[in-house]
């Protein structure tokens, strides 16, 4: 560790990590973001969102890349690509988007309990890296239970009113922070969209020592 790094301490800025689980780009970023933000002592927050209800308030139904085959092609080519660069898995998912509803719940769930980021990671790589559904509750659990994290206790804290209601809230702050797609990253005010802009947020986190 550098001088510089130890003189940061407690004192450096926050990488804010804005996520929705049924995000393809998402996936790319949530893979190496922990190791990135460890390199230079830079804390992540996890924030599990939904796109879906911001969508609908920009008007749109689905996806822009989803509507446009071109753009489609290209994405589905770039991510593909990229998973190459990165030393990811990749299955082009045979449902996009995926239903993520309770497994956004659980991960909201999991950030109050520690476990929200591997949580996501493992979600994520059935979703995009096996081309597996990850909507329903045993899918969940075994995931889980592979983190060593209670699942009934778990889903029960997830599905609770009070955790469906911290999910709303989440995503409404998302919208009146300006998020309008994921992967997003905030350093302070300062917002990045997209996985090509996380090193770019990183860089801005550590010169704001």
């Amino acid at each position: 560790m550098s001088d510089r790094e130890r003189a940061r301490g407690s004192t450096a800025p926050t990488l804010e990590f804005w996520i929705d689980l049924a995000s393809n780009y998402s996936y790319l970023s949530a893979m190496r973001i922990e190791a990135l933000a460890a390199r230079y002592g830079v804390p992540v927050i996890w924030k599990p969102f939904l796109l879906q209800p911001i969508f609908r308030e920009l008007g749109w139904t689905t996806p822009l890349f989803v509507a446009q085959k071109e753009k489609g092609r290209y994405v589905w080519c770039d991510m593909a690509r990229q998973c190459r660069k990165y030393g990811l898995r990749w299955k082009r998912p045979s449902e996009f988007p995926r239903n993520t509803l309770l497994a956004t719940r659980v991960a909201v769930a999991g950030d109050k309990a520690g476990w929200v980021a591997p949580f996501c990671r493992e979600i994520m790589t059935l979703n995009f890296g096996y081309d597996r559904p990850v909507d329903s509750a045993g899918v969940i659990a075994t995931v889980l239970e592979r983190l060593g994290v209670d699942a009934d206790e778990a889903l029960r804290a997830a599905t609770s009113p009070q955790n469906k209601e911290a999910l709303r809230e989440q995503t409404a702050q998302a919208r009146a922070r300006g998020v309008f797609g994921a992967p997003t990253f905030f350093v302070g005010p300062e917002l990045f969209w997209g996985n090509d802009r996380l090193e770019d947020a990183l860089e801005t986190a550590i010169g704001a020592l």
